[in-house]
């Protein structure tokens, strides 16, 4: 099997590697989502026991009847949302004694027993088609979403049956309860939109009403007989949906409203509970405005939805949504990520109080166990490494997590880890998981007695994915790049030996927000490595803009997503020439990317072709007048009060100026980057009498998962990238 198609079975590797876990309270049990293979798209739902270093099959999709094709269209947009690739059980929730666990299949709900020689799987008699079913903390109920109506559904039949009922049922055509708004899922990392109470009384749970929003259609032209779908898109400078919050009480009764200032705030990022001791349980959300430069911290009485402000935080170009909080101490105690007002670099908070280092860049808080916190981050001037660091507030101690000899890297804030769940030293158990450069794939460790500093025992969760097609050892050389110190990555042939010729360069960036490309991970360079095999040498520059490094850094690019970026990639390559003159051709420099790393093939090749020669933008984003509301307006404002900004990030003003050969890749059924940015430049480009090229992708969304559409856009890019270098 080639690599391509390996790498396209495999959906880029995931599939086999274990992930979504759970960790029961006390420890012994650990809850994940693995196929039975490296290819296998049915994944299974397993439970691992920490002392016996046993995993075991609870649910498998296959022998359940699931079938991928007959998905209700609002699970299909949740799994683009989620960018979710796979098939069979792609999420699940269990009750606080991990003694079941609920998921759903083709539209179908099941729930299952989680404790060794288990039933198995049973179907629930639900009101279908379901969508992101979970169980109560009681186990004995689970709520689900069925045609924008948020359900409740016992486990246990009693005489009146399963007593399926609703609790909350939509007031209007475009009106849904419980599901995650369009630009929550994509842009704000909220992929639900309801929320079981602690005590399993009541559901938080968001109502959206998407009548405001402008109706856009996606069409495919190959399939003339089906009708174009119809999506509410945000686009940037429109309306966004109205979305707000209501405690629904599962004895009945009607919802109580969370009332706040949804015209000043109208996002809201995070939403769930909180609950100190014995007290009752309360409401906690954040919301944000429109300009996104004040994000506020709310508490709210579930009884009457009356809400105070816990926290505000504001900021001149934008404010951050950090990830894994606002999260609770044992005491109560607020836990936030936010700037530093001495260094302007995020810290982790209690209270008023920063707890993380000063030369850490945070990434998320991981969990809040009692007086414990866990987060991510990179140590300063490394952005390729992400490692876990602790605050223990009881005793004071702090730093990264090190445990000694657990057999992954030599130092324990290298390479790159993630993984950790709810659990973390809960009973004394930590799940890790790690990549490295010095072996593929992920490491799944699960360490129980263990303490910040030492270890006892520790077990493995396999991972079954593949190993690629590749060469053994990785050519992969990192620095920081120019006056800058942009992270760069120079990945050569395996063949490649000093005193051939030069070869032909091939940038391949993402280089936009919230994306990394250079990381101390072998995963991080497959494709990469493929391409330099193909006779490139592959150069990827996290420029201003991507995270690692500092806020200063991602909010460079404030009104202007095209100046900064463009210059760190021109940068990156003339320090790589500097330091390899022998080795990289600059007058043969081609550029690929997708959705922003397509933006920035396409801008590359029309701005800078004295250093551009040969262009694939994949799925690029070409008028951002065209994409949503959240994102675009973040860096560039509205288009309404920064025109300018619109039209200096924009392409289709330098149709007229293409000279180097550009293909652009997209797929008819996209979502998200519409189709309507790639016809729209095509256009133009033909208006201007520009030669250029279009390959449109019938069914396809955002990305191509057909292994064979997949392998074959690799070997076209290659050879249009060559025909093209070569002619220059």
């Amino acid at each position: 099997m080639s690599f391509p198609r390996q790498l396209a079975r495999t959906h880029r590797f995931s599939l086999g590697v274990p992930h979504a876990f759970q960790i029961s309270e006390d420890g012994r049990c650990v809850a994940f989502l693995r196929g039975r293979d490296g290819v296998d798209t049915a994944t299974c739902l397993w439970v691992h026991e920490t002392e016996g270093d046993t995993a075991r099959v609870v649910a498998d999709p296959r022998e359940l009847g699931a079938d991928d094709e007959n998905l209700p269209p609002e699970e299909r947009a949740r799994r683009e949302r989620l960018r979710e690739s796979g098939g069979g059980i792609v999420a699940y929730s269990v009750d606080t004694a991990f003694s079941r666990a609920v998921f759903s299949l083709s539209g179908r709900l099941f729930y299952v027993d989680l404790s060794a020689g288990g039933s198995t799987p049973a179907e629930l008699p639900a009101t279908g088609p379901v969508v992101d079913p979970r169980i109560s903390p009681g186990g004995d109920r689970v709520a689900y979403v069925a045609g924008g109506a948020l359900r409740v559904i016992d486990v246990d039949a009693g005489e009146g049956g399963h007593g399926d009922r609703a609790v909350a049922e939509p007031d209007g055509p475009d009106v849904t309860w419980g599901l995650a708004d369009f630009v929550a899922a994509e842009e704000m990392g909220r992929h639900r939109g309801f929320w079981w109470s602690p005590d399993g009384t009541s559901l938080l749970a968001a109502r959206v009403d998407e009548s405001g929003v402008a109706r856009w259609h996606v069409d495919d032209p190959a399939a003339p007989e089906q009708e174009p779908t119809s999506l509410r898109y945000p686009a940037a400078g429109t309306d966004n949906p109205d979305v707000r919050l209501a405690v629904l009480p599962i004895a009945g009764g009607g919802p109580v409203w969370v009332e706040w200032d949804r015209r000043s705030l109208p996002y809201v990022p995070r939403a769930g509970w909180k609950r100190v001791g014995e007290d009752t349980p309360t409401v906690v959300f954040t919301a944000q405005s429109r300009d996104q430069r004040t994000l506020t911290v709310f508490d709210a009485d579930p009884a009457t939805g009356r809400v105070g402000e816990v926290r505000t935080d504001t900021d001149d170009v934008w404010v951050e949504i950090p990830s894994g909080v606002p999260a609770y101490t044992g005491s109560g105690a607020l836990v936030w990520v936010a700037r530093d007002p001495g260094t302007g670099e995020r810290r982790v908070y209690v209270g008023d109080e920063p707890v993380s280092p000063t030369d850490v860049y945070v990434r998320s808080v991981l969990d809040v166990d009692a007086d414990r916190i866990l987060y991510s981050g990179s140590p300063a001037g490394r952005p390729g490494d992400v490692s876990l660091w602790y605050v223990d507030l009881a005793t004071g101690n702090s730093g990264a997590v090190n445990i000694p000899g657990h057999g992954c890297s030599s130092a324990s804030d290298a390479d790159v880890h993630s993984g950790l769940r709810s659990g973390w030293l809960r009973d004394d158990t930590l799940l890790l998981q790690h990549r490295s450069m010095d072996f593929p794939g992920v490491r799944t460790l699960v360490f129980r007695d263990v303490s910040v500093e030492s270890k006892r025992q520790r077990s493995e969760i396999e991972s079954f994915a593949q190993t690629p097609d590749l060469p053994e050892t990785l050519r992969v050389e990192t620095w920081r790049a120019g006056e800058r110190e942009i992270p760069t990555a120079l990945v050569l042939p395996s063949w490649y030996r000093k005193g051939l010729r030069r070869l032909p360069v091939l940038m391949a960036p993402y280089g936009g927000p919230h994306a990394q490309r250079v990381l101390n991970a072998r995963g991080a360079y497959l494709t990469a490595q493929w391409y330099a095999e193909q006779g490139f040498a592959v150069l990827i520059a996290d420029g201003r803009g991507t995270p690692g490094i500092s806020v200063e850094w991602e909010q460079a690019v404030h009104l202007d997503l095209a100046g900064p970026v463009l210059e760190d990639q021109v940068a990156a390559l003339e320090d790589a020439a500097g330091r390899h003159p022998d080795l990289v051709d600059t007058e043969r420099v081609g550029i690929h990317g997708w959705s922003f790393g397509g933006y920035l093939a396409a801008l590359a090749v029309l701005r800078r072709p004295d250093v551009f020669h040969a262009a694939v933008a994949g799925a690029p984003v070409i008028d951002w007048k065209l994409y949503d509301t959240h994102y675009t307006e973040r860096y560039l404002g509205t288009p309404q009060e920064h025109p300018e900004a619109y039209e200096g990030s924009s392409l289709l003003a330098d149709a007229a100026k293409l000279e180097r050969p550009l293909m652009m890749i997209h797929g008819l059924s996209d979502d998200n980057v519409v189709f309507a940015h790639t016809q729209r430049m095509s256009s133009a480009l033909l208006a201007a009498g520009r030669r250029h090229t279009v390959l449109p992708l019938s069914g396809v969304t955002h990305m191509a998962s057909d292994p064979v559409v997949a392998e074959n856009l690799m070997l076209l890019q290659v050879e249009f990238l060559k025909d093209g270098l070569s002619r220059h």
